[in-house]
């Protein structure tokens, strides 16, 4: 998007929507809560007893890999899909039996879903006239919710006509027109390159914020959970592994599959022995001893999560924990940063991001390198 566009469509989004519809009447009306949901397909349970709470205005993100039931619980919310147990309620309403068209929810398709044989503006439109309104009201409306995703002046244009993000765009301006009590977006910038991809991740953040629309947001990528969300659910199985804020999900994963599967990570394994004040001597499973911060009683099996970027090139002084030699196996370029796969000595391969050095400061493959890290960089979780 240009910043001229950008810069239109924030303007609308001050201007253009009137006072009493840009947030709903009562929050509370748009609190999401799904209670127990099981989804079955044969012997396939795609939803296992998933409870949820979306709080109004809030813009969750369910994150997880292809199979996970994501958007089969987002069809459950939609009611595109009846569940065998549980429950869905919106501001307090068990809307589980609901058909789709009464609940008043917006939702926006990978595929955007728009009719190919319509305007922009008479895509946007058709909720309108679906609920009845006035010819006059609905010209009204659509011209705001063209504005509103910095579309004015290309609303007779056929999808055709329109390029991938401002079909996209289109297709948003269709969910939020008649001010829906709850938005959802399944993977909705799937198809768009990476650029684009980013500005309306941008796009939809401040839209969401602005109207104030308690929303879910469906992706299987992690960078853009932690990007755009208030809070990311990760899913594995039909079940929610982890709740919780970007940097709680990133920093403090529940266990091993969060670890891994949000963002890169260095994994060991390993049983508690000594404490030493207020750190533990962990022994891994291929003769390391880590020193990390946390709470474990001696004994306990315990995984930790070292992120890439939290180990350090180079040797230390005397008195280093964490200090651990090898030999560099792999080296990627990445613009503003390097990475390291490297083999230690005992056979232990980690990963490691640091800030991008001069060419002549780069190790190259095989390489002797020391690499470490504090203790307080190493997170403990329960061991599966």
């Amino acid at each position: 998007m240009r910043p001229s566009e950008l810069a239109r469509g924030e303007e609308a989004l001050r201007d253009a929507l009137p006072p009493e519809r840009r947030k709903p009447a009562d929050p509370a009306l748009s609190r999401l809560v799904v209670e127990g949901v099981r989804r079955e397909y044969g012997p396939v349970r795609a939803l296992d007893g998933v409870g949820l709470a979306v709080e109004p205005g809030e813009l969750l993100t369910i994150l997880g890999p292809s199979g996970s039931g994501k958007t089969t619980l987002l069809k459950v919310i939609a009611g595109f899909e009846t569940p065998e147990t549980g429950s869905v309620l919106l501001g307090g309403e068990d809307i589980t039996a609901v058909p789709p068209a009464r609940r008043n929810i917006g939702m926006v398709f990978q595929n955007y879903a728009l009719f190919p044989h319509m305007t922009a503006a008479q895509n946007i439109a058709f909720p309108l006239e679906m609920r009845g309104m006035a010819r006059t009201e609905i010209d009204r409306e659509v011209v705001r919710a063209l504005d509103l995703v910095a579309l004015g002046g290309l609303g007779e244009r056929l999808p055709r006509q329109l390029s991938g993000g401002q079909q996209q765009r289109v297709a948003l301006a269709r969910a939020v027109v008649f001010n829906p009590r709850l938005l959802l977006l399944d993977e909705p910038f799937g198809a768009l390159d990476r650029k684009l991809r980013e500005a309306m991740q941008l796009e939809v953040r401040r839209l969401q914020r602005r109207l104030g629309l308690t929303t879910i947001f469906i992706t299987h990528d992690q960078e853009e959970a932690l990007v755009i969300s208030d809070r990311v659910a990760v899913m594995r199985a039909g079940r929610i592994e982890q709740v919780g804020r970007p940097p709680e999900i990133y920093e403090r994963p529940a266990n091993s599959f969060v670890a891994e599967f949000v963002g890169e990570s260095n994994l060991l394994f390993g049983t508690v022995g000594a404490r030493k004040g207020d750190d533990l001597e962990i022994g891994t499973e291929d003769a390391l001893t880590v020193i990390a911060r946390g709470e474990a009683p001696a004994g306990a099996r315990v995984g930790m999560l070292v992120r890439p970027e939290r180990l350090i090139p180079g040797e230390a002084g005397r008195g280093t924990v964490n200090l651990f030699r090898g030999r560099v196996l792999e080296t990627v370029y990445v613009g503003s940063s390097h990475k390291f796969r490297i083999r230690l000595d005992g056979g232990r391969e980690l990963l490691v991001r640091a800030p991008a050095m001069a060419e002549r400061g780069a190790p190259a493959v095989g390489d002797g390198i020391a690499v470490r890290f504090a203790p307080e960089d190493v997170h403990l979780f329960r061991q599966e």
